[in-house]
């Protein structure tokens, strides 16, 4: 059976964004996100983390709890949509 890639959605394109933007503002690089979340026991390479920025990598909550915690932020904060934001 051939695999269905399954799209990503309006809040998981702008969670992708918030790590992104959260990342930059604090300064870090993508290896540095990367090396926290492994020193925090969740291994992710740099270019799994750089996917997930781009949307091309799902998230799941394991890695999110992992990212908010390198970021110092608490998940929901990477997961918030603004209400103006559009979701469609």
């Amino acid at each position: 059976m051939a695999k269905r890639t399954v799209e990503f959605g309006p809040v998981g394109i702008h969670t992708a964004r918030n790590i992104e933007r959260v990342r930059r503002s604090l300064g870090l690089t993508q290896s540095v996100v990367a090396y926290r979340c492994t020193a925090l026991g969740r291994p992710l390479a740099t270019t799994a983390l750089s996917r997930t920025e781009q949307a091309r990598r799902r998230c799941d909550v394991d890695d999110l709890v992992a990212i908010a915690a390198a970021l110092r932020v608490h998940p929901c904060s990477l997961l918030f949509v603004p209400p103006a934001a559009p979701l469609g």
